[in-house]
């Protein structure tokens, strides 16, 4: 590393240990789809959406500024504040425990990691332990972190956090919507989803061009399908890769009998199927016999 570049570092931890001399000394990165959250009172009552319910360590992702971090912080938890931002991770672990000194004095613990939530090893974490996930998700990958959270969902009892609205939205929507899709099926056959509120571009930094909303969801006490999850996952999306289309012409694929594509089921299109009947669809799928 040059000599230039060493300074340019030191300076700017330096910057972080005197959080007094410098307002805001995490500034929005637009490639990382960052909008920080600068409202106390939604923070607030994002931190409010947990129910803490059999668990105590809760992931947050994207802190940031720490806006939200300090409202888990008064809860009872064990929490791991994870995020890609250099300029955060120094925030978090240099000023933010000055500036919130009493929050540091809890009994739980606080760990600040510098990592990519969509590869990190989740297992690392907290072994087999059980784990709640919230946020104010970066609205670019956001659908890919509730796809993650599915792979983990026999440990995650509960998931909140701040998406795009429409895609909050889409994720609690029921049948007979357009908005309603493989996401609502798939995250709706495991959770029970709540859209809980909207919150304006105003209140971020800088503002997005969307309204985003918050959801919860909760996973079911009886989780497990009664069919093959791997089955289930290709028919959904199967069906709603053509969702104009009567199920009977989208699961072509699948070549199923003659017999069981005479099924009432077969004659309608994926956004009229409930996740039951998609349940119910997969079940007579494994059962077809040509």
């Amino acid at each position: 590393m040059s000599k230039k570049g060493k300074k340019s570092f030191h300076s700017k931890k330096e910057k972080f240990n005197r959080p007094w001399q410098e307002e805001s000394p995490v500034k929005a990165k637009k490639h990382l789809g960052q909008h920080f959250l600068k409202d106390e009172a939604v923070a607030k009552k994002i931190g409010e959406t947990l129910k803490l319910n059999g668990y105590r360590n809760v992931i947050e992702i994207g802190p940031g500024t720490g806006v939200l971090t300090k409202y888990l912080l008064e809860k009872d938890i064990d929490l791991v504040a994870m995020d890609l931002d250099e300029e955060s991770i120094i925030y978090l672990n240099h000023s933010f425990p000055l500036e919130h000194n009493s929050l540091m004095q809890r009994k739980g613990e606080f760990k600040v990691l510098e990592a990519d939530f969509l590869k990190y090893d989740l297992w690392t974490l907290f072994g087999e332990e059980q784990f709640a996930i919230t946020g104010n998700f970066p609205y670019n990958i956001s659908t890919q972190i509730v796809f993650k959270m599915l792979e983990f969902k026999d440990q995650i009892p509960e998931f909140t956090g701040m998406f795009q609205k429409e895609v909050a939205e889409r994720i609690c929507e029921k049948e007979g919507s357009k908005a309603y899709g493989i996401l609502s099926v798939l995250v709706q056959a495991f959770y029970e989803a709540e859209y809980l509120f909207t919150v304006s571009p105003q209140v971020f930094d800088p503002p997005p061009k969307v309204q985003s909303g918050v959801l919860r969801l909760t996973r079911k006490e009886n989780f497990q399908l009664d069919v093959d999850e791997r089955l289930f996952k290709q028919v959904v999306k199967a069906a709603f890769n053509q969702r104009r289309k009567t199920i009977r012409n989208s699961l072509k694929t699948f070549n199923l009998s003659d017999v069981l594509k005479e099924d009432a089921i077969f004659g309608l299109r994926p956004e009229q199927l409930s996740v039951e009947d998609f349940i119910s669809l997969t079940q007579k799928i494994a059962n077809d016999t040509i």
